[in-house]
């Protein structure tokens, strides 16, 4: 069964990075410590933070992320709560080292799914991207919280350094009795923005051309999707005669971080952009011109953020006609068991 996962306006999203610290040095890593701060948010704040959206958890689902969530040493009293506050999910992203013994500090009842990084489906390729031992690390994690009955994903960021290995990984997600798959389009923010202007050899353009995209990837959900794991991915390019949503306008995500910026378009994370920020803990509007300003305007190639911050996946005929429209970043296709 495949579906594109419109933006619902009932749900409410809260992609919470309570620190920015991290133990590894991924070569995509979009956090931007200039922009985002470098400070571990202390467990009251980050109370009062998820409180400021108190009116709305019955419909809103929270997040944790970081750098690692799990080396902040208050992570599952953050998860405890978000479970009081009446939260509808809990998730916690991680890269599987699993920090300050979370396992064993949460429980299945306390957190829906932990989700990890993973990408390559080989240890070379995994760890070129995210550093040495990582891969091993990742899946042993995987297997402890899955032993422990916890749910788990695995999010696996497609750029050209492991495109070639994406069809390798519905067979080891089945293996690894992973319950979701995530196929995320990287994005050039942080340290990913930073190569693509470099000029290194080492550094290549990291974004996956249409032509690639639109062969590989769909493919590879449905293959997940035959061994009965439920499988999401961007949309990226609309089709023709498909109309463009920005999320900016029909949904509710905020994108957290410890300085207090608060984001509703990751795209524009690596600037001083933001719409909201929290003031002596109170969730204000910023002032003009910002973000939300840009989320009604209209243009031929569809999203507004991309033309502006990542122009080089759009490409135009002879007479300037863009070839194709790039959807809203968080527009989804879910592809789940026949």
């Amino acid at each position: 069964m495949n579906r594109t996962v419109a933006f619902s306006k009932n749900a409410v999203n809260i992609f919470f990075h309570i620190l920015t610290r991290c133990n590894l040095s991924c070569r995509h890593c979009y956090i931007n410590p200039a922009q985002h701060g470098r400070c571990t948010l202390p467990i009251d704040t980050i109370k009062r933070w998820l409180g400021a959206f108190s009116h709305k958890c019955e419909a809103a689902n929270v997040i944790f992320l970081g750098g690692e969530p799990t080396l902040h040493p208050a992570l599952s009293e953050a998860v405890r709560a978000a479970r009081t506050m009446g939260y509808t999910s809990i998730t916690i992203d991680t890269n599987g080292f699993l920090f300050n013994d979370i396992l064993s500090r949460v429980t299945p009842a306390d957190v829906d799914y932990f989700s990890f990084s993973l990408d390559g489906a080989t240890r070379k390729t995994n760890d070129r991207i995210r550093g040495e031992g990582s891969y091993e690390q990742c899946r042993a994690g995987i297997q402890r919280a899955a032993k422990l009955g916890f749910n788990t994903s695995i999010i696996y960021t497609v750029s050209s350094m492991n495109l070639h290995e994406l069809e390798q990984m519905p067979s080891i997600v089945k293996a690894l009795g992973v319950d979701r798959f995530f196929i995320q389009v990287i994005g050039l923010r942080g340290k990913s923005s930073a190569a693509a202007g470099s000029g290194d050899d080492d550094h290549p353009d990291l974004q996956v051309p249409r032509e690639s995209w639109l062969r590989i990837i769909p493919e590879v959900a449905a293959a997940a999707a035959e061994f009965g794991i439920t499988t999401t991915y961007p949309k990226v390019f609309l089709s023709p005669g498909e109309i463009f949503e920005c999320a900016g306008l029909a949904a509710e995500n905020y994108f957290i971080f410890p300085n207090g910026r608060v984001y509703r378009c990751p795209l524009c994370e690596d600037y001083p952009f933001h719409s909201l920020e929290f003031k002596d803990d109170l969730l204000e509007a910023t002032g003009k011109i910002n973000e939300s300003d840009l989320f009604s305007l209209e243009i031929p190639e569809g999203c507004v953020m991309n033309k502006l911050l990542q122009p080089g996946n759009l490409s135009y005929e002879p007479d300037g006609v863009p070839q194709f429209k790039i959807a809203c970043c968080m527009l989804k296709e879910e592809v789940g068991p026949s």
